[in-house]
């Protein structure tokens, strides 16, 4: 057997690089690990080349490849290679789907617009720092707040430039974590992208909020809606601009951004703060979910019935379908919805790209605002995640969107 490792090894290299082409899991359960494994590797491919090819070598150098079956597994360490090549240059070559929808639809002098928007100078920054200390470079010790009554949970971190002014009015980014509604941590989630905007003059406030199954929706929704509020009160203590506060999310942050932005000061979930100033003035939900009551299509089974139904919601659709319609940002679409940039993955086999296409068609056909749909090729769910090519397009191209929001804001 042991002399079998090195064409064992070889073969799940080869089917996990394929696996980040293509999830082997399109419906149902494999979903999940299709996921967990083609994820990293669709987006970290470089690293599993250098990893794959310095194992190589040291095997070789071992004698492991003098076998036939050792030759048979290095021929097919070399066929992964490949895979990875050309996962790597669908990465790079992505740019142009986050940026043509934002052309078609902001008009061809959109940068120039977005342009005039940006706080404060950009500072040249050497290399891409672990996230931790991505973190450390905008977020003081001081600029961790509670911003709900729930000591454990309702904490933000607020990333903004050491050298922007507290009593300036920068425009505010609100982050909200993903996580299936039972993770929600505020760390390490979309650092590429706050980065990027603190660097820009921007305010940022990432959050936790509570989640499932210790909690029961609509608690997150409810979290997400204080944190709005606290914006609201207290951001210009920071250096932010409370009459400009947008929101983002990726996944269930994804969702809830975009029920956040759909309901604004919506008693439903606004219990004890009712008048509450909770809209926003821009949302870009990225690869989120949209409806929760729909059971028929990939994945929808395991997702209605058994994780909302059994650990979020606690209801049964057939007796509560009103709270599930009620969660759904795709029947809460409406005429004086804000401006919108929905973001998904067509490969992403944990929310399928229909459901972002059907959100995306019922906005359109209501909204009086813009509404930017970019869809990406080959992109897993959470692309935007890592430091890789995507993750730095996505925040990109958000920040273009947002700073045109700002920029032409006052002509409307």
């Amino acid at each position: 057997m042991g002399k079998r490792r090195p064409l064992l090894r070889a073969g799940l290299e080869l089917a996990n690089a394929a696996n980040g082409v293509r999830p082997f899991g399109r419906e149902g359960y494999p979903t999940i690990p299709a996921f967990f494994l083609g994820w990293p590797t669709s987006e970290m491919a470089p690293l599993y080349l250098a990893g794959s090819v310095l194992g190589a070598v040291v095997r070789w150098l071992r004698g492991d490849y003098a076998s036939r079956d050792g030759r048979i597994a290095l021929a097919l360490k070399v066929i992964t290679w490949g895979v990875l090549g050309l996962i790597m240059r669908r990465n790079v070559n992505s740019k142009q789907y986050f940026d043509r929808p934002l052309e078609e639809t902001l008009g061809d002098d959109y940068e120039t617009v977005a342009a005039q928007s940006q706080p404060l100078r950009r500072r040249q920054l050497v290399g891409v720092p672990p996230h931790d200390l991505i973190r450390r470079r905008y977020v003081e010790k001081t600029n961790v707040v509670q911003y709900g009554p729930h000591p454990k949970v309702n904490f933000a971190d607020i990333w903004r430039r050491r050298d922007l002014p507290r009593d300036g009015k920068a425009p505010v980014l609100l982050q909200v974590p993903g996580g299936a509604w039972s993770i929600g941590m505020r760390r390490p989630q979309a650092y590429p992208l706050m980065s990027h905007f603190a660097e820009r003059g921007w305010v940022c406030v990432s959050i936790d909020y509570r989640v499932s199954p210790m909690n029961t929706w609509p608690d997150h929704i409810v979290d997400v809606k204080r944190a709005l509020a606290w914006i609201k009160e207290h951001i210009a203590e920071y250096g932010g601009d409370p009459d400009f506060v947008a929101i983002t999310g990726g996944s269930a942050g994804g969702h809830l951004c975009a029920l956040a932005a759909l309901t604004p000061d919506d008693p439903q979930y606004q219990p004890g703060f009712e008048d509450a100033d909770t809209s926003v003035v821009a949302a870009v939900p990225i690869y989120g979910r949209y409806d929760w009551f729909s059971t028929r299509g990939p994945g929808r089974w395991e997702f209605v019935l058994v994780l909302l139904q059994r650990l979020v919601v606690k209801k049964r659709l057939t007796k509560h379908l009103q709270v599930y319609r009620d969660a759904s940002p795709i029947t809460r679409v409406r005429p004086d919805a804000p401006p919108f940039y929905v973001l998904h993955g067509v490969d992403d086999s944990v929310i399928p790209v229909p459901e972002a296409r059907a959100f995306v068609e019922a906005l359109k056909d209501v909204s009086k605002e813009t509404v930017v749909y970019s869809e990406i090729p080959h992109a897993q769910h959470a692309f935007d995640f890592f430091g890789s090519p995507r993750g730095y397009y996505t925040a990109h191209a958000v920040e273009k969107f947002l700073s045109w929001v700002h920029a032409t804001r006052d002509e409307k």
